[in-house]
């Protein structure tokens, strides 16, 4: 019978060089929290149950991981990384595997977590690396046999432990029964009067037990965060993983250190995305689609063949042909757009619907509005949905064309091959076919003058 698997994640801390409010391990990484990014990666491993040892704002923590399968266990006094093991092992069977993890290490690769659990069989394992500058990390001692004998915190070394570059990076596996016997018999005589949960390795080593390790392949790859400094460099590294991801799956980066993917995105084949590009959120991008430099998407499905030109901003958009967007435009939410739907620079969406072939070239804004198939909508044309209490709809219908300046005051419908005059202001129902005009007479006041400055005073300083 296989072993299961419980994960114990260590979230506890609060994140004092932080300097903020926010509970540590709730600081963003690519757009997510630290402690989600290291659940996704937790449930890779297809654990029994994934216990989190929280403290520092425990019900905001909580409410960041609602909906995941989580055990939560309070850590009312925070006494290290020892005695916060210790309050997730009620729960935890002896006939468990346990592995620790590090709430503040978001970007562990599933594969290397999964070269340790390898060895779950060996009464204890960790995760190690070796670093050029080790200073403030655990060192591994080994014995004349080159088997880990003792961990030792860095407070507590010697100069001559301080030359060690090989460092606990805090990953611990371990046979559950065993553990739980040795929590049991740590003390906190140790600088910062703490339960070290590392002082397990001299007892397993003083018992004869095997403890085997797995050198981390890449360091960059298991940094904590402490303070806002080390939180900018996890980013830089989430991004760079992500990019590196992304064009193995084919994706054409115009530069990989300039692109950001605060979310999760999905990608077709031929996607080219330039510099500057931020996604938030879920997006979807089909095959072939296009992305200019500074573009913003959050949320969006876009369609096989569609183009986002520079600097457009769109949340919540959907295409389901190929449509060309921006440059400079803005798309909001509850707008979905047809094949060959062209949205022009300086034009707003919002809630709206757009048939196919239709289009708005210039500084408009479209909201509540239902446009049919083929329509052209001049420059300058404004749905006005709101009466200052109330959104109200408009309806295009087919083919209309509606000529720049245009005012359609909602609820109003355009008919179906209807012609709006440019400078309209429609308050009422256009029929089909029909071409539609409201505007005042024109005329000229003849002899009419500009007002002009007064001249300055010629009236001359000096003694009266």
């Amino acid at each position: 019978m296989s072993q299961p698997l419980h994960i114990v994640i260590l979230a506890a801390g609060e994140g004092t060089r932080m300097k903020s409010n926010l509970p540590k391990v709730l600081h963003r990484i690519g757009g997510r929290p630290m402690l989600v990014h290291l659940l996704d990666t937790a449930g890779e491993l297809d654990p029994a149950a994934i216990h989190v040892v929280i403290g520092s704002g425990a019900e905001e923590v909580k409410a960041a991981c609602a909906g995941r399968e989580v055990q939560w266990v309070l850590q009312e006094e925070r006494k290290g990384t020892g005695h916060a093991v210790m309050q997730a092992m009620p729960n935890i069977p002896d006939e468990a595997v346990v592995l620790v993890l590090l709430g503040d290490h978001p970007l562990i690769p599933a594969e290397v977590l999964k070269e340790v659990v390898s060895h779950k069989a060996a009464p204890l394992s960790i995760l190690t690396m070796e670093l050029d500058k080790p200073k403030g990390y655990g060192r591994i001692e080994r014995d004349r046999t080159g088997r880990i004998s003792s961990i030792i915190e860095d407070k507590d070394a010697t100069p001559a432990q301080w030359k060690i570059r090989e460092v606990n990076t805090g990953i611990i596996m371990a046979q559950a029964e065993v553990l739980r016997a040795w929590l049991g018999a740590l003390d906190c005589d140790n600088l910062k009067q703490e339960y070290y949960l590392t002082d397990i390795f001299a007892m397993a080593h003083s018992q004869g037990k095997e403890i085997r390790s797995v050198l981390a392949p890449d360091p960059r790859d298991l940094q904590g965060a402490n303070d806002r400094r080390q939180l900018a460099a996890l980013e830089r590294r989430h991004r760079h993983q992500t990019a590196r991801k992304l064009m193995k799956r084919g994706v054409q980066l115009m530069d990989p250190e300039r692109i950001d993917v605060r979310g999760k995105l999905k990608t077709g084949s031929d996607v080219v995305i330039d510099i500057n590009v931020v996604l938030e959120g879920k997006n979807r991008l089909g095959d072939g689609v296009v992305l200019g430099p500074g573009v913003i998407l959050k949320d969006c499905d876009l369609a096989a063949g569609t183009h986002v030109h520079p600097y457009s901003v769109l949340e919540g958009v959907r295409t389901t042909g190929a449509c060309d967007i921006g440059p400079f435009a803005r798309v909001r939410p509850g707008t979905e757009l047809a094949e060959g739907t062209r949205i022009g620079n300086f034009v707003e969406v919002k809630n709206s619907t757009l048939g196919a072939g239709s289009k708005a070239s210039h500084l408009s804004y479209i909201g509540d509005t239902r446009v049919g198939e083929r329509v052209n909508i001049g420059a300058g044309t404004i749905t006005c949905n709101y009466d200052g209490v109330n959104k109200h709809a408009t309806e295009i219908d087919d083919g209309a064309f509606i000529g720049s300046g245009t005012q359609l005051v909602a609820p109003v419908r355009v008919g179906k091959d209807a012609t709006i005059g440019a400078g309209s202001t429609i308050s009422k129902d256009a029929p089909d076919g029909e071409l539609t005009v409201s505007r005042s007479r024109q005329s000229t006041v003849k002899g009419w003058k500009r007002p002009r400055k007064n001249p300055p005073s010629s009236e001359s300083e000096g003694n009266t």
